[in-house]
């Protein structure tokens, strides 16, 4: 699987989040302190655009109906069954990239 380009760092403020489809699949990003983390867009729950949820420590809240995501593994504190896939992200110079 290739790495894909997918945004610059000064595109996506601290403590905030961009979606962007890369390779046929839509990928939340998001800046939690300078880290950059790359997760599925798509809560499993209603389909809900997680890069429009709100960060809180190293997870994600559904702006829908509130379900967690933890960024580092996906999982869902609140829904254990429940969770999304995580991407492999690199940081060269002021570019994002995501293996996807």
């Amino acid at each position: 699987m290739p790495y894909f380009k997918a945004a610059q760092t000064c595109e996506i403020a601290p403590n905030s989040g961009k979606g962007v489809c890369l390779n046929g699949k839509q990928i939340a990003l998001f800046n939690l302190e300078g880290s950059f983390y790359a997760i599925s867009d798509g809560c499993p729950h209603r389909g809900a655009p997680l890069s429009q949820g709100m960060l809180s420590g190293e997870k994600v809240i559904c702006a829908w109906h509130c379900f967690d995501f933890n960024l580092k593994t996906g999982a869902c504190e609140l829904v254990p069954k429940m969770r999304v896939n995580t991407y492999q992200v690199k940081v060269e110079g002021d570019e994002i990239y995501v293996l996807c």
